[in-house]
């Protein structure tokens, strides 16, 4: 690992131009991760360009550099790409997997089923979030963090940690948030801006998904569903949903919490959360999806019976 980053860092030394992308629907890391590396690239003389496939969700748009993300990919030549991530090349966006002139590819990524697609791949499991392998590469570099990358690091490190709740905070991630903080973040703020600003339309969609908590196996997996009908009376849509799924994963003695949204008629995204005893990456391969141990998701087609039908079987043989 320590050889790939070697090798990434030369790759940064000698190019100039540099494309980055992460995963559809980006969440805390993927923004957080990517921000950073373009806040460092920006700061050591690249020429940076930053797309991705869905919007920056709002709860995010205080992050430096987020108002700079672009729909579309400029119609030029890269030096470097760089995905975020990513767990799976596809999940980039069409835009970006038929984007041509690229030279060097580069993968960055903590998912447990991350495919190598890239030139050179830094992949660790083990790494709390992708904005921990940004910090690696920069500090190898030899780059001094500046607030900017530090706050875009930081807040990578909290959201995939659940602001160190889940089984992944490990000392890595304690030890750099806290450098982070050093370089001048209030983390006050930054927890106000995340966790304590929330539209009135979340909590209103969020009253009509509880509602749909179902509990099973003997208490040890619970669900909850969001549908098109829910988004369309409250006037939200799926950037309200975040964090919905930790409402059955936060009931005594569940080890598994599913949550069901919306897509279409006959489509849904399923995503899985772990206390840490179960490793829901396992059910989300077998549906065809990806993810961390702790945390995986995978989209299912059908109704909301059928898809709940298979989902409910995969997670009771396994339990």
């Amino acid at each position: 690992m320590t050889e790939t980053i070697r090798k990434i860092t030369e790759v940064i030394r000698a190019n100039t131009s540099f494309l980055l992308t992460t995963h559809e629907g980006p969440d805390g890391d993927a923004i957080g991760s990517s921000l950073a590396l373009a806040s460092f690239l920006r700061a050591i003389g690249k020429d940076v360009t930053v797309h991705y496939q869905d919007p920056v969700p709002d709860l995010y748009s205080f992050l430096p550099g987020a108002e700079t993300v672009l729909p579309f990919i400029p119609d030029r030549q890269y030096d470097v790409a760089c995905v975020l991530d990513i767990g799976e090349r596809k999940r980039a966006g069409a835009l970006f997997c038929n984007f041509t002139t690229i030279g060097t590819t580069i993968n960055l990524d903590h998912h447990l089923s991350c495919e190598n697609f890239a030139d050179l791949n830094l992949i660790d499991s083990q790494a709390a979030a992708t904005g921990l392998l940004v910090y690696r590469i920069a500090s190898a570099y030899g780059y001094t963090f500046d607030l900017d990358t530090a706050l875009c690091i930081y807040v990578a490190v909290i959201t995939d940690t659940g602001s160190f709740r889940y089984s992944n905070a490990n000392q890595e991630a304690f030890c750099v948030a806290g450098e982070m903080i050093a370089c001048g973040i209030n983390a006050w703020d930054v927890a106000e801006k995340l966790y304590e600003n929330q539209p009135q339309r979340r909590l209103e969609l969020l009253a009509k998904c509880l509602p749909t908590l179902e509990v099973f196996k003997e208490g040890q997996a619970a669900s909850v569903t969001v549908t098109l009908d829910m988004y369309a009376a409250c006037g939200g849509d799926a950037e309200l949903t975040d964090g919905f799924v930790n409402y059955p994963r936060s009931i005594r003695g569940v080890e598994v919490a599913i949550f069901f949204r919306q897509l279409a008629a006959e489509k849904f995204k399923v995503g899985f959360r772990s206390k840490g005893k179960v490793n829901v990456a396992a059910f989300s391969a077998a549906l065809g999806g990806g993810g961390h141990h702790n945390a995986a998701g995978c989209t299912v087609e059908g109704s909301l019976d059928d898809v709940k039908s298979q989902v409910y079987r995969i997670v009771e043989d396994s339990l």
